[in-house]
């Protein structure tokens, strides 16, 4: 029944849009347009359109994403690219003075071509990445799993003298391979949603940084795990993501405390916006889930747990009684 529920609410909330809406604010530098070096002549233009179109601007510079560029940001994680690599997922970032995080992917043609990273998804990484307030489009020409646009919006800060920092950027592409694996993993379960893993994500980063101190202090593992644990469950996850994908995401974690992104002075904001947004995405889902979540809920839910405990319990003992 309480799959059933979510799963309602899922439908419920079904996107329209891909991604977070944009927040109107103040351009600091010059927006980039990250283009696939394998797209065609026409493919590049109608992709710079496309992207344009949707920033509502039309003064993007242009920065090219090739091979080297996937190598240089993304192999350090463990990606396997080459120089010859080809790349057509392509981004338009926007930076703000503030706002928050925000991605819309992009139809390309009326189709939306990327296939594996959601714009949540994106969304965590840039924010494990050191990226702080920034509007990301992201679009393809043609299916792809979207790493390429990623790769350009690392490219596009430090085009603009704002190097990210390379732990937290390989934190941040192990994070895209962790999160995009646990939904795919979860596609066809009841009652699970990549909003709802990208929101416990997003907070267990705002509970990291504020039990840290900002990063001043450094986490146990098994304080790490329990972070973990309550997002989770505060998520209506804990039945869902198994031992193993749990072990997953704690490794995760202590990967990006290492990174030393929790010491940035705006790490905890930027979670804190995170989470709040994705949840005002999808209101009707969030609003259920709290509803599942609340005491009486909990309660009721303990004595079917008891009752059936109890149930085989006697059943046990009238047949220990028999012989």
């Amino acid at each position: 029944m309480k799959r059933l529920f979510i799963t309602l609410g899922l439908l419920l909330t079904a996107g329209l849009a891909w991604g977070a809406h944009p927040v109107q604010a103040d351009e600091t530098w010059q927006p980039v347009a990250t283009l696939g070096s394998s797209l065609t002549a026409d493919q590049k233009s109608g992709t710079l359109s496309t992207l344009e179109s949707a920033a509502n601007i039309s003064s993007a510079s242009e920065l090219t994403v090739n091979g080297d560029t996937l190598v240089k940001y993304l192999n350090p994680s463990g990606s396997s690219f080459t120089a010859t690599s080809g790349v057509w997922s392509s981004a338009l970032v926007q930076k703000t003075s503030s706002g928050g995080i925000n991605v819309t992917i992009v139809p390309y043609n009326g189709t939306n071509n990327i296939t594996t990273i959601t714009s949540d998804q994106y969304r965590n990484a840039a924010l494990t990445a050191g990226v702080t307030n920034a509007n990301l489009y992201i679009t393809s020409a043609v299916k792809i799993d979207g790493s390429g646009a990623l790769a350009g919006v690392y490219a596009a800060f430090a085009q603009n003298g704002e190097t990210l920092n390379g732990a937290q950027i390989d934190a941040a592409q192990t994070e895209v391979n962790t999160l995009s694996g646990i939904t795919a993993a979860n596609k066809d379960e009841d009652g699970y949603s990549d909003k709802q893993l990208n929101n416990a994500v997003a907070g267990m980063k705002k509970d990291m940084a504020s039990q840290s101190n900002n990063g001043q202090q450094t986490l146990s593992q098994n304080q790490i795990g329990n972070i973990v644990d309550s997002q989770l469950k505060q998520n209506n996850l804990t039945t869902i993501i198994n031992n193993n994908q749990r072990t997953q995401i704690v490794n995760l974690m202590v990967k990006i405390q290492n990174s030393g992104a929790l010491k940035s002075s705006d790490f905890k904001a930027q979670a804190t916006k995170l989470a709040s947004s994705i949840q005002s995405s999808a209101k009707s889902l969030f609003n259920k889930l709290k509803g599942l979540n609340t005491a009486e809920n909990r309660n009721f839910l303990q004595k079917i747990l008891d009752a059936i405990g109890n149930f085989f319990k006697s059943l046990i003992d009238w047949l220990t009684s028999l012989f």
